[in-house]
């Protein structure tokens, strides 16, 4: 960018400018991925260093190449929720009642991602 910066004072070109704006907004995306990593310990996912790391992204990617195993693994988390579910009307577990309200959380927020992903696939 300092180059660029150097040469558009000197001699602007279309280019230039269109070159100088793209590296501009990538420069913004990776801050914006370091200050949501920083804040929530999650990234973005929208740079595109990082576009292909995504849960998003990795599931898209085992439903093309092995539809057996995403289909094993939304069960799974389809299982997990029901599991949650039911500790959390255990009266034995109300001191592991705060735990299992973040799990089910989790596993329903992955459960939502894999319904994304397989009505996207049905388009």
């Amino acid at each position: 960018m300092k180059q660029l910066d150097e040469l558009l004072e000197k001699q602007p070109t279309e280019k230039a400018v269109a070159e100088l704006a793209e590296l501009r907004i990538r420069n913004l995306q990776a801050f914006a991925e370091l200050q949501s990593f920083n804040d929530t310990g999650k990234f973005l996912c929208k740079h595109p260093l990082l576009a292909g790391r995504s849960e998003a992204a990795r599931l898209a990617t085992l439903l093309k190449r092995d539809p057996a195993e995403f289909l094993r693994q939304h069960k799974n988390v389809l299982d997990n929720i029901r599991r949650y579910k039911s500790y959390i009307k255990r009266k034995d577990r109300k001191d592991k009642r705060h735990q299992d309200r973040t799990n089910l959380e989790r596993h329903q927020d992955k459960e939502r991602l894999f319904r994304m992903i397989l009505e996207q696939e049905g388009r």
